[in-house]
């Protein structure tokens, strides 16, 4: 059976720039950055974000389109022993489709409020009386994994590629739009130079440093997908002519300027409105409809932010399904509609009781933690570090260092950039500042 491919690099980096452009930049970065300091935070993610995200994608990509192959097999095709490190990624790619699918459905269901009301009310009962009903929230979260299965469905070219032409542009400018207008309101500054002005007064201890370096390595992590395959599989589909080191390097810039519009478009709506930046996860669905619900015209705005984050979050959750889906299709032979149906269906299922631990279950903790915040865990703290480290291994080293940089250069076409310190990254840099805050984050 023919390999799927791009039509064209640009159908690639739109569909690679929308794994990374999704709830990690709209729901996840304002309130983790909120949350750890603001301009501190976003310091450090933009240092871990070329340290570690460019480097890495770089690998997985190469990693890809040389084997032309799904995330395990293609590591298993380096050295049939390291297949682990793909399969860590398809793991990690299924725990995460089990919650992200379960908020992507809550996104739905506020969109669709705003379209029926023009204000929710009391924002903190609203989201607490619809993620606590037992039966709502489990549907919302099931049409959304179905959107995800169709458009996967579709292939490579028909599906993935030709709704990230469409979503990806739209996002961008309907986010400049809601930036623009938040930094209209009075206050706004604040919201900026929360965002912007480090402020150092803040960290008392090395534990407070760690904690934060933490997050913002599980945010790079989470953003750009690193360590669950998708861009492995997303390599596998390239033109052996596109030019890794140029995509390697505009798919974390898309990520960073989306996540900094992110930031602009929420913190001075919250700062103007005196809410807390450090609100937490609620702060999408909690803090951000008192402002829509108190603005003028914020009906409207609401709409059309509540469908800006749902086309981020279909355009990461298909690429996440994708990179499972591939497996069944090249290790299995399966057909795609099979592949992605029954791929749907499995983490479809985990979502159901993640829903249901957030309200008729809550009483049900495995470590402490409710099942939604043990997949979270399990994803963020354990399955993309561990991924992302061996990763490293298997690329710089198992494969060796002058075949990957033979992928890299397309057998010579495009010159190696900072060879040297390309290697002493994979190598050594990140593989050591991985384990440090993988540590860190367990301990």
């Amino acid at each position: 059976m023919k390999r799927e491919q791009w039509s064209s690099n640009l159908g690639f980096l739109l569909a690679a720039a929308g794994s990374a452009i999704g709830l990690g930049n709209l729901w996840k970065f304002p309130y983790i950055a909120g949350s750890n300091g603001g301009a501190v935070f976003l310091m450090l993610y933009l240092v871990l974000l070329i340290l570690l995200g460019t480097p890495l994608l770089l690998a997985e990509m190469a990693v890809g389109r040389a084997t032309r192959l799904n995330a395990i097999d293609a590591c298993r095709a380096i050295h049939p022993r390291w297949g682990f490190v793909g399969a860590a990624g398809v793991v990690g790619a299924f725990v995460i489709l089990s919650y992200y699918s379960v908020i992507g459905g809550w996104v739905l269901k506020y969109l669709f409020a705003y379209m029926q009301h023009s204000r929710l009310g009391d924002a903190d009962a609203y989201y607490t009386g619809f993620v606590t009903r037992p039966l709502e929230p489990v549907l919302w979260h099931l049409l959304f994994a179905a959107c995800c299965c169709g458009i996967v469905a579709f292939g490579v070219s028909k599906g993935i590629e030709r709704i990230s032409k469409i979503f990806l542009p739209v996002l961008l400018l309907t986010l400049i739009a809601i930036g623009g207008y938040a930094l209209t309101l009075p206050g706004a500054s604040q919201g900026l130079r929360f965002l912007f002005l480090p402020d150092f007064s803040q960290i008392h201890s090395f534990s407070d440093f760690a904690s934060i370096l933490v997050r913002a390595m599980g945010q790079v992590f989470f953003s750009l997908s690193i360590g669950m395959g998708t861009l492995i599989t997303y390599g596998s589909y390239l033109d052996r002519k596109a030019n890794l080191q140029k995509n390697a390097v505009l798919i974390p810039l898309f990520d960073l300027v989306i996540a900094l519009l992110a930031g602009i478009a929420i913190l001075p709506c919250v700062f103007s409105f005196g809410l807390e930046p450090s609100a937490g996860s609620g702060l999408l669905f909690r803090s951000l409809p008192y402002v829509f619900d108190h603005m003028r015209g914020g009906r409207w705005l609401a709409i059309g932010f509540f469908a800006l984050v749902f086309l981020a979050a279909v355009t990461s959750a298909i690429s996440l399904l994708e990179s499972i889906a591939a497996f069944f299709i090249d290790h299995l032979h399966w057909n795609r509609i099979a592949a992605a149906g029954l791929s749907t269906l499995g983490f479809a299922l985990i979502g159901v009781a993640n829903s249901l631990s957030m309200g008729l279950w809550n009483s049900f903790t495995l470590f402490g933690m409710s099942l939604f915040d043990l997949m979270v865990f399990l994803s963020d703290n354990v399955l993309m570090p561990i991924g992302g480290f061996f990763l490293c291994i298997l690329a710089s080293r198992i494969w060796g260092f002058s075949s990957m940089l033979r992928e890299i250069s397309s057998n010579g076409q495009y010159a190696i950039r900072f060879p040297g310190a390309l290697r002493w990254i994979l190598r050594w840099l990140a593989p050591a500042m991985i384990l440090v805050i993988f540590a860190v984050s367990l301990f």
